[in-house]
């Protein structure tokens, strides 16, 4: 069996752990070539120890200088780079057969499209390549021979209910609309007034897992949820009116395929990421990943909700975003990431985030972006306008 060669974008945050959990289990299937991270040095390190990967990437210069001194007493052949181009080379290296991509935010784009452009396999993570460059990141996938394994849960439910062919590419003649179920966050049973006081402490107070502050705060205004739908748009070439929400706080339920014949195709399974993380790594077979078999007996009762479009404003723009298309989802994301920021520094109300996002979108110009070039201009023009004309204002 010939060895996959994995670049892991992100390997220090939530989901590059688990990925190289489910890589560790499994040494003669897989190597890792590099690892990349922000400013969490110490498990960077500790990764780079473990793996023994050719690159390591950061940012930032002082930290790779940091990294390098802790390195340097394990004799390691690891190289130390550092920056956004180094990013882009080790996702598009020849050497790279699959490439875990797991960089939240708009950071992880340019990566990302390196690694389509290369014709690498993309196990995408990173849902704003998708909501930022849909058309632009599809068409070179298609150019380049790319591969696209959605790894969010909710999204690779939905690959695994659906008809694939041998290179993991999707018939979807027969499917009439796909579902997407969401926990509901910690404030599922609140009032809209309720969240006229919210705090970051509160927003990020998950009731089923910890994540990072940023998509802690998305998963509790169901923005997170939102981005995923444009996200399924782009993935599974469904229109916006065949896109479906439903809130499941039990989480057993990753989503599901509605086909023209009356039949529902679902997705069951612990909430633990190493189980898409496993399927796309192996796909088209399965492999363990370290995830104990699902007791539907011992979970007891399944709920389902139809969400609260007026207490969770973010998701209706999303769709809204969706449907007007251009640059509209680039402008939703790029205005939700400095609201959030705004949000966790206390420079506005919980509420705000949704009241700015929906400002940026009927103020800033939503003309299709013909280029990468362009997705990122637009992406640096929505942050100056909410900086200049929003957050600034109330700092």
């Amino acid at each position: 069996m010939q060895k996959q060669v994995v670049t892991v974008l992100g390997a220090t945050g939530s989901i590059g752990c688990s990925t190289l959990d489910v890589l560790a289990r499994h040494p003669e299937r897989f190597e890792v070539f590099a690892l990349t991270g922000a400013a969490q040095v110490e498990r960077l390190v500790a990764q780079c120890v473990q793996f023994k990967p050719r690159f390591a990437v950061v940012l930032d210069e002082r930290v790779a200088q940091d990294v390098r001194a802790r390195l340097h007493p394990f004799a390691l052949n690891t190289e130390v780079l550092v920056g956004a181009q180094a990013l882009c080379d080790v996702s598009s290296a020849a050497e790279v057969t699959t490439v875990m991509a797991a960089i939240v935010g708009a950071a992880g784009l340019l990566p990302v499209m390196a690694a389509a452009r290369a014709g690498k396999r993309i196990l995408l993570a990173n849902k704003e390549a998708l909501v930022m460059a849909g058309g632009l990141m599809t068409a070179a996938v298609r150019q380049f021979g790319a591969q696209l394994a959605p790894i969010d849960s909710e999204h690779n439910a939905i690959y695994q209910c659906l008809p694939c062919n041998e290179r993991g590419e999707i018939d979807n003649r027969a499917v009439a609309s796909i579902t997407l179920t969401a926990s509901g966050g910690p404030f599922l049973k609140s009032s809209l007034s309720d969240l006229e006081h919210i705090t970051p402490d509160q927003a990020c107070a998950h009731p089923r897992w910890q994540m990072g502050r940023k998509i802690s705060v998305d998963s509790a205004t169901m923005m997170n949820k939102g981005l995923e739908v444009i996200e399924a748009h782009w993935l599974f070439g469904v229109p916006p009116e065949q896109i479906n929400v439903v809130i499941h706080p039990q989480s057993i339920i990753h989503s599901m395929v509605n086909y023209v014949d009356g039949s529902s195709l679902a997705q069951l399974g612990h909430a633990d990421m190493r189980v898409p993380i496993a399927h796309a790594l192996a796909w088209p077979e399965r492999i363990e990943s370290g995830v104990s078999l699902l007791d539907l007996a011992a979970q007891g009762a399944l709920e389902f909700y139809v969400p609260d479009l007026n207490k969770f404003k973010c998701l209706d723009l999303a769709f809204t975003a969706l449907r007007a298309g251009g640059a509209a989802p680039i402008v939703l994301n790029a205005a939700n990431e400095c609201a959030v920021a705004a949000f966790l520094d206390q420079r506005i109300a919980y509420l705000d985030i949704a009241r700015f996002n929906e400002m940026a979108l009927n103020a800033l110009d939503l003309a299709t972006p013909q280029t990468l070039e362009d997705v990122v201009e637009a992406d640096a023009r929505t942050r100056a306008w909410m900086n200049a004309h929003v957050l600034h204002a109330l700092v």
